[in-house]
C-alpha cells in the first residue's frame, strides 16, 4: 500500500524546517559577530539579558493581537519577512573604530621593555609558542609627563641634543623598535600572567628631533602606558583592549543602536513567527493533536543540517582571524524567503472567538493546575538557560588551551543534539504522551535535567559529551512537544493563539532570562563543574517536588470528579488534570 500523505500538513513541515534552517545560520553566531564587532562580554551579556525579555512581552501581544482580529496567517507571514529583513540589515552594521593595543613600557636595572597581563592563559600560551624567538618591528606612542622628561634628559644618554629639554615639556614620545626574546611569567596566586617584550635599542622621535636612548643602569624607574602598533595584525588582535567596556559607553554609539535595534526587532518577529506557527499547527490539526511532534520535528532536521553548515562556510570563507560572517545572512534571507512561499500555501481558519481574550486568558491563572504547569516552563527556562549559553564555554575549559578539535567537537554536539535527540522525541511524542501523559511526561523532563547536568558536572574529557547528548531529546524534545500540546489543550477556545504566546513568554522571557543571569554568576564564582551539579540537585528536589504535588492535586480532584460523573480521560494518567481545568474555566 502507498502511503498517505496529508497536503494539508506539507506547508506546515515545510515551515518548520524552512524557517529553523534560516534561523541556524545566524542565531548561534551573534554574540560571536558581537564581540568580533568590538562589543565587550559586559555588553554581549546585557543584550542576551535583555532580549529574552523582548521575545517574553512580544509572544503574548502578537498572540493576542492574531486572536482578537483573526489575521492568523497574514501576521505570520509579515513577522517572517520582519525577522527575515532585520537579520540581513545586521551585515551592513559598522564596526567600532578599534583602538592600537595598550602595552606598559617600562626602563629598569638597565633592561628596556614593553610588556601586557591578562588572565587567559590560553592567549599567553600562543604568544610563548608564536613569539618566543621572533622579532617584530613595532612603534609606541607613549604620552609622558614633565618628571618623565627629566627621567630621560638626565640619564637615558641621548644622543640628539636638539632632543632634551623639549620645547613642550609633556610631549608624547613615539618609540620604534625591534623587540626580542618573549618572556611569559605566571602568578598562581592570581591566575595572571605577563609576557615581556625586550626592547635592547630604543630610537625615539620627539616633535621632528630623532635620537637614540639607552636604559641605563642604577638609574630611577620609567614607566609609561603606550599605544603600541606593530607589523603583525595577528598579535594586535590578542593585545587589544576591547574598545566598549561598558553598557554605558555603548549605548553612545549609533553602531550598537544599529546592531542592537535589528536584534531586537528580529527577536519581536522569531518570537511572532514561534507562537502564532504552533498555534496555525494545531489548528489544522484540529483532534489530532499527538501529530505535533512529527511537525515539529522537521524543524530540527533544519537546524541541525544548516547550522554545521554555516559554520563549515564561515571557516572557509574567512581569512586571517576575523570572520566573513556574510554568507550566513544570506543562507538566512533564502531560506525564509522560502518559507514565506510555504506559508501562503497554509490552510488556517480559526473556528472559534473569544468574545473577552484577556478575561479568559487571565483565569487559566486562578487553575492550580495551570499555575503549576506555568512554574513547571520557568523551571525548565532555567536549565535551558545553562545549557544554551554555557556548555560550550564549559566544554572549552576541560578542553584547554591546546583543544583545536573544538570547534569540531561543537559541531557533533550540536549534530547529536538534533539528529539523535530532539527528531526522534519529537517524532514518538505522540505515542509517549498518550501512554504516559503530559504530567509524567513534564515529570520525566525535569528528572532528564538532573542526569543530563549531574553527567556535565563529572565530565574530565569533553569528547565524553557526546552521549549525554542523547538527553537533549528529553529535555527539549520531549518538553517543548509537552508544552506547547498542554498549552493548545487547556487554552479557552478562541484564545490559543494568546495562550502559545504566554507559555513562550513564560519559559523564555522568565525562564531563560534569570536562568542565564544565575548561570553567569555562578560560573564566574565557583566554575562550570559546579554549577551544573547545582543546577542537576535543583532539577532532582524540583523533579521530587512536581511528583508530589500532582499526586496531591490528582486525589484532591478525583473524588470530586467521581461524584459528579464527570471523568473523562484524555491520556492515562492525565484525566482529570486535562478536564478540571477546562470545566473550571467554562
Amino acid at each position: 500500500m502507498r502511503p498517505k500523505v496529508d497536503k494539508d500538513l506539507l506547508p506546515m513541515k515545510a515551515h518548520y524546517f524552512f524557517f529553523n534552517a534560516g534561523t541556524a545560520p545566524v542565531v548561534p553566531f551573534m554574540p560571536t559577530l558581537a564581540k568580533q564587532l568590538g562589543y565587550s562580554n559586559v555588553v554581549v551579556g546585557t543584550m542576551y539579558a535583555i532580549l529574552p525579555v523582548i521575545g517574553m512581552l512580544a509572544k503574548p501581544l502578537c498572540g493576542f493581537i492574531a486572536d482578537r482580529y483573526q489575521r492568523h496567517r497574514s501576521l505570520f507571514i509579515a513577522a517572517e519577512i520582519l525577522t527575515a529583513v532585520a537579520f540581513f540589515a545586521i551585515m551592513f552594521t559598522p564596526a567600532i573604530p578599534q583602538q592600537p593595543p595598550s602595552v606598559a613600557f617600562h626602563c629598569h636595572a638597565g633592561e628596556a621593555n614593553f610588556h601586557f597581563c591578562t588572565e587567559d592563559q590560553c592567549t599567553l600560551n600562543e604568544l610563548e609558542r608564536d613569539y618566543e624567538d621572533k622579532a617584530l618591528a613595532c612603534k609606541l606612542n607613549c604620552p609622558t609627563e614633565a618628571y618623565m622628561w627629566d627621567i630621560i634628559c638626565q640619564n637615558w644618554n641621548v644622543t640628539s641634543s636638539g632632543l632634551c629639554p623639549p620645547a613642550n615639556n609633556t610631549a608624547n614620545i613615539d618609540i620604534s623598535a625591534t623587540f626580542t626574546n618573549l618572556l611569559v611569567e605566571r602568578n598562581e596566586t592570581t591566575n595572571e600572567g605577563c609576557a615581556f617584550f625586550s626592547v635592547p635599542h630604543i630610537k625615539a622621535e620627539v616633535n621632528g628631533h630623532n635620537a637614540t636612548m639607552y636604559c641605563p643602569k642604577d638609574k630611577p624607574y620609567f614607566k609609561a602606558q603606550c599605544s603600541m602598533q606593530c607589523n603583525d595584525t595577528y598579535l594586535d588582535s590578542k593585545i587589544s583592549n576591547d574598545p566598549v567596556i561598558s553598557t554605558k559607553a555603548a549605548m553612545g554609539l549609533y553602531q550598537f543602536w544599529w546592531f542592537f535595534g535589528m536584534l531586537i526587532i528580529s527577536w519581536i518577529g522569531m518570537a511572532a513567527v514561534v507562537s502564532i506557527g504552533d498555534a496555525i499547527c494545531f489548528g489544522i490539526l484540529g483532534e489530532r493533536a499527538h501529530l505535533y511532534g512529527k511537525q515539529r520535528l522537521y524543524g530540527s532536521v533544519g537546524w541541525g543540517i544548516f547550522s554545521i553548515l554555516a559554520g563549515v562556510l564561515v571557516d572557509k570563507m574567512s581569512n586571517g582571524v576575523e570572520k566573513d560572517y556574510t554568507i550566513v545572512f544570506w543562507m538566512t534571507a533564502v531560506l525564509i524567503g522560502l518559507d514565506v512561499v510555504a506559508s501562503m500555501k497554509l490552510k488556517h481558519t480559526q473556528t472559534h472567538l473569544s468574545p473577552n481574550i484577556l478575561k479568559d486568558v487571565g483565569q487559566m491563572f486562578l487553575s492550580v493546575r495551570c499555575l503549576v504547569f506555568f512554574v513547571w516552563c520557568i523551571f525548565i527556562g532555567l536549565g535551558t538557560a545553562l545549557i544554551w549559553n554555557f556548555l560550550f564555554v564549559h566544554l572549552e575549559s576541560l578542553g584547554g588551551c591546546d583543544a583545536t578539535y573544538m570547534k569540531t567537537l561543537q559541531g557533533f554536539v550540536m549534530s547529536i543534539q538534533c539528529f539523535c535527540g530532539e527528531l526522534p522525541f519529537f517524532f514518538f511524542s505522540g505515542w509517549i504522551l498518550k501512554k504516559i501523559g503530559h504530567v509524567n511526561a513534564m515529570s520525566m523532563v525535569l528528572f532528564g535535567f538532573g542526569v543530563r547536568f549531574i553527567l556535565y558536572s563529572m565530565l574530565q574529557d569533553p569528547w565524553y559529551v557526546l552521549p549525554i547528548e542523547l538527553l537533549n531529546g528529553v529535555t527539549f524534545g520531549l518538553f517543548y512537544a509537552t508544552m506547547a500540546s498542554y498549552a493548545s489543550i487547556v487554552a479557552p477556545p478562541g484564545t490559543e493563539t494568546t495562550m502559545q504566546g504566554l507559555v513562550g513568554a513564560i519559559f523564555e522571557g522568565v525562564g531563560v532570562s534569570v536562568g542565564s543571569l544565575i548561570a553567569g554568576y555562578l560560573f564566574d564564582s565557583i566554575g562550570g563543574g559546579h554549577t551544573f551539579e547545582i543546577f542537576g540537585v535543583a532539577a532532582f528536589i524540583a523533579f521530587i517536588v512536581h511528583v508530589c504535588l500532582q499526586m496531591y492535586l490528582q486525589r484532591h480532584h478525583s473524588s470530586s470528579d467521581t461524584e459528579n460523573g464527570t471523568v473523562k480521560y484524555l491520556a492515562p494518567t492525565d484525566a482529570m488534570h486535562m478536564l478540571n481545568d477546562q470545566e473550571f474555566l467554562t
